[in-house]
């Protein structure tokens, strides 16, 4: 697609235009739009104006107002010294007009790691900065290319809203509800055919996913209770239809939904799992580090006496909800390294996935099979 828009020449020859029919057309996800920057401006560091050099018009004026807001008076003395503003912009005209190639290194070309006015990865007091990613000594005038997307980037820690952007993932649309949106189609329809304003509404789109969380808390949760807060946040931002609850270590025969009243506002797990259809998708939140005896055994838990084994409620959970994913907040690569964590990734059906953006990715799509 990009090679039919090149030959019908939407890019027009510009190395910006190109940028942006580029990215338009290659970019189909928004995680990898700072990778694309990151790229094109490898490609292209120093070359930005190139394609443009006849035609480039500096402006000015913003560049005076801002080298009096934030240049130093040595700097200014500095620039003065090569000839004052004028002469630098009548300079860089000069250069672009005659410049013919890329130049690297040097003092007079427009080029990179100079010490030239002009370019990128150079010094000079009164440079302006073209094609550069970042500044080496933050005294350019101009910068030509920012990276505006590092925040949609996977590679990157988990945040709120990178955790939104995975969880989005998750929807299923209907219309369902009061009409209270206007069916732009039906009115149409409508007044054409009665021959007078027919106006139509209809329900307003909503995700019909319908979403159960377990968050395992204390203990060892201790240490991934931010991480924990932030998807939580995420998640409520999501999904209409959400539910919580908290348990610690593994499922037992009650949960509950204050941590501070624990003990005295206990819900059966019993009811949890016949209050919600099975439709519900279920997201567990859990290190699952725990001694394998609180899995495995009758009155294994640690802080009280259960009369049944948390692999039996374990076993309870998944067979009334299919679509149920565990996330863990301990890098996969050590997992290995403790028993109960095998030992729930098997009563999961291997459904136990990193609580990372990458893991998260992949415990949707288990949830949406």
């Amino acid at each position: 697609m990009l090679l039919e828009a090149l030959d019908a020449d939407l890019a027009q020859g510009n190395v910006e235009n190109f940028y942006y029919l580029a990215k338009a057309t290659l970019i189909k996800d928004e995680r990898h739009l700072d990778k694309f920057d990151g790229v094109f401006g490898q490609v292209f560091k120093g070359l930005d104006l190139m394609s443009d050099a006849p035609q480039a018009q500096i402006p000015e004026e913003w560049l005076r107002l801002m080298g009096e807001k934030f240049l130093t008076e040595d700097e200014k003395r500095e620039i003065q010294a090569l000839g004052g503003w004028d002469k630098i912009m009548e300079e860089l005209k000069k250069r672009l007009a005659e410049q013919k190639e890329r130049h690297q290194g040097g003092n007079k070309w427009i080029g990179t790691g100079g010490t030239s006015p002009f370019g990128a990865y150079g010094y000079n007091p009164a440079g302006i900065r073209i094609g550069q990613k970042e500044s080496r000594h933050q005294r350019a005038i101009k910068v030509w290319d920012k990276r505006e997307y590092k925040d949609l980037d996977d590679s990157i820690e988990l945040g709120t809203r990178n955790m939104k952007m995975a969880l989005r993932r998750l929807r299923r649309f209907a219309r369902e509800g009061a009409a209270e949106e206007l069916d732009l189609d039906g009115t149409i329809k409508g007044t054409a055919h009665n021959g007078y304003l027919d106006i139509q509404m209809r329900p307003e789109r909503r995700n019909t996913v319908k979403v159960l969380m377990f968050f395992d808390i204390g203990g060892s949760m201790d240490w991934h209770i931010q991480i924990a807060q932030e998807l939580f946040s995420a998640a409520r931002a999501e999904f209409k239809h959400l539910e919580y609850y908290y348990f610690h270590n593994c499922l037992y025969e009650f949960v509950w939904k204050d941590n501070s009243r624990r003990w005295n506002e206990k819900i059966a797990t019993w009811d949890v799992l016949h209050s919600y259809p099975s439709d519900y998708k279920v997201i567990i939140i859990g290190d699952a580090s725990m001694s394998p005896y609180e899995i495995a055994i009758a009155g294994g838990a640690v802080e009280h006496m259960n009369e049944e084994a948390g692999a039996v409620w374990m076993g309870r959970l998944t067979q009334r909800f299919a679509n149920a994913v565990w996330l863990n907040p301990i890098p996969e690569q050590r997992w290995d390294w403790t028993p109960s964590i095998e030992m729930m990734g098997e009563l999961m059906d291997q459904r136990m996935f990193p609580l990372t953006l990458q893991g998260i990715d992949d415990a949707i799509q288990e949830l949406m099979r």
